[in-house]
């Protein structure tokens, strides 16, 4: 109507001259000044406060199911290279790597929490009804009951690849003379594997974690939480743009825009001072 028009015309500055405008802009969104929600009746920067814990729990709780499924799964692979297990589980990996996270989502909403099949799971919410009135562990079995499915829909697909890329990060430690001499010296290759390659062979894997993780929480998250009905970024970002809500909107793509390149500045950093060999200059230089 007239009234979000005007309101949308004063926030943006669409009276004023392009360049007055992009300054200005810029100036408030460096300050995360982004204005209130046209719909909402709340400022933007509230409504994020709001809704991020529970992207944020999605976030945390698949980074680390994630990690008990692709390190165990990695370090398998590598010390059965080339054996039929390994053989016949890597193309599976790529397999579920390619199917989008939302399909993996219904696929386990149709599994197990459908009445007619497997009903162990609820389908939508973060909690119950009546969640505040429970008891301490009441409430947390009650919260990781609900938080369980859209984890898996988001932790299963993204970690695929990141199994192959421990299992091959194990076995370039494996081919090092420092394994040869640690397995002449007559230690057991549990203790190889853990006493020595482990660390080595898992910095490159963790210094990419966070950026992956970012990257698959942002392309999933939106799909998941709408799919499960959690009220958090993903969800109010969909609404943002079915209702037109521009500074939800614009306030969404500015924050994700800036985390995601300031996880990817820290995981080159991160590159750089975990293994000297990789110089992106050199890189640079041989390419051109």
């Amino acid at each position: 109507d007239a009234r979000a028009i005007e309101k949308i015309t004063e926030l943006y500055g669409l009276d004023k001259p392009l360049g007055q405008r992009y300054i200005e802009t810029l100036s408030r969104y460096l300050r995360f000044e982004f204005g209130d929600s046209l719909f909402r009746g709340q400022s933007v920067v509230a409504l994020f406060m709001d809704k991020l814990p529970v992207s944020a729990s999605l976030g945390f709780w698949t980074f680390w199911f994630g990690l008990v499924i692709a390190i165990p799964l990695g370090i398998w692979k590598a010390r059965r290279d080339g054996s039929k297990g390994d053989a016949v589980s890597t193309p599976l990996l790529i397999a579920i790597d390619a199917v989008p996270g939302f399909l993996i989502a219904i696929l386990l909403l149709a599994i197990f929490a459908n009445p007619n099949v497997l009903d162990w799971f609820p389908r939508r919410g973060l909690t119950s009804p009546g969640w505040s009135e429970l008891g301490f562990w009441a409430q947390l079995r009650d919260y990781f009951w609900h938080i369980t499915l859209p984890v898996l829909a988001l932790a299963v697909g993204g970690y695929s690849v990141q199994t192959l890329f421990i299992k091959n990060a194990f076995l370039d430690q494996l081919r090092m003379a420092y394994v040869t001499t640690a397995r002449a010296k007559g230690l057991s290759e549990t203790r190889v594997l853990f006493g020595h390659v482990f660390r080595n062979a898992m910095l490159l894997p963790l210094a990419g974690l966070p950026a992956m993780l970012f990257g698959l929480f942002l392309a999933g998250s939106i799909l998941i939480e709408s799919i499960f009905t959690l009220d958090g970024l993903g969800l109010m970002g969909l609404k943002a743009v079915q209702q037109r809500d521009y500074p939800v909107i614009f306030a969404q793509i500015w924050v994700f825009g800036l985390v995601g390149l300031l996880l990817n500045l820290v995981t080159d950093i991160s590159y750089t001072l975990i293994d000297p060999r990789i110089n992106f200059g050199t890189a640079q230089r041989q390419s051109a």
